[in-house]
């Protein structure tokens, strides 16, 4: 199939994009990793697509132990930066597990965040790291925790004419350690399940592919040893099946996977 007819308008400032995405029926492009099939498959069809890859939202910077990710930083920025690499190793594991080289060559961070795929990695990772997003409009900039941000299936929290501007993590310290793991039916594919694993201060497992948004196990997260951390499981996931996989299935995939976080985050740094 093609894609519906459309306006398409590519805003040179923040301000005119803010204007532009505002307008009823409009639509923001980043990379288009997931817009462009979803307009050829015609599930997408928007009345102007405003094309955002021409703003300034692309720098990767550390300040007072927070890192900003630009929004239109690219999945394969991401797997090359040693900045990433050092202070959100959970991002650097994360993005390997994205799609394929192509898409990660023109997908953004901020593409995945504004869609909330509740199969995609980044989100995950956002809750379990306590990230903010930085969400831009012609009123300005707020920050909003990443646990608030997903609201829903595809649904943020993001008001017409808002964009993502960037995300905003905190620096992973020596102390701390963090892991993440996925299963899928071949590497690229979505993910059947996924958890985003970090301990600090505190413990939070978040899974990806368990809800409508990322979920975070807060009675696992408690837990005080892998046994009681596998039982409680069942209180915080209740997976909805899917055309391959039973809910039972995708249960049983979780307790894998959190068993392997727990012994990763319990081994010394």
């Amino acid at each position: 199939m093609k894609a519906p007819s459309f306006a398409y308008a590519k805003p040179g400032s923040p301000a005119e994009a803010f204007e532009l995405a505002r307008r009823p029926g409009a639509k923001v492009l980043a990379g288009g990793q997931s817009l462009i099939p979803a307009l050829n498959m015609r599930l997408s069809q928007p009345e102007l697509l405003v094309d955002i890859s021409g703003l300034p939202f692309r720098e990767i910077s550390l300040e007072q132990g927070v890192l900003r990710i630009g929004a239109l930083v690219t999945h394969s920025e991401i797997e090359k930066s040693e900045e990433i690499a050092r202070h959100a190793p959970l991002l650097a594991e994360a993005v390997k597990h994205v799609a394929h080289p192509a898409i990660r060559n023109r997908g953004t961070v901020g593409g995945s965040i504004a869609l909330a795929d509740p199969a995609a990695e980044y989100p995950a990772c956002m809750v379990a790291l306590d990230a903010s997003i930085a969400v831009a409009g012609a009123s300005g900039e707020r920050l909003v925790k990443a646990q608030y941000f997903f609201k829903g299936l595809f649904e943020v929290d993001l008001a017409p004419g808002e964009l993502v501007a960037a995300v905003e993590v905190p620096a992973q310290l020596k102390d701390q350690r963090s892991v993440f793991l996925e299963l899928a039916r071949r590497h690229g594919d979505y993910a059947i399940i996924g958890l985003a694993a970090y301990k600090g201060k505190s413990t939070r497992f978040v899974f990806c592919g368990a809800g409508p948004t990322p979920v975070l196990a807060k009675h696992a997260s408690a837990a005080r040893d892998l046994d009681t951390a596998v039982s409680l499981l069942e209180k915080d996931l209740e997976p909805s099946a899917d055309l391959y996989h039973s809910a039972a299935t995708k249960l049983h995939l979780a307790k894998v996977l959190l068993k392997r976080a727990w012994t990763t985050l319990s081994t010394s740094p």
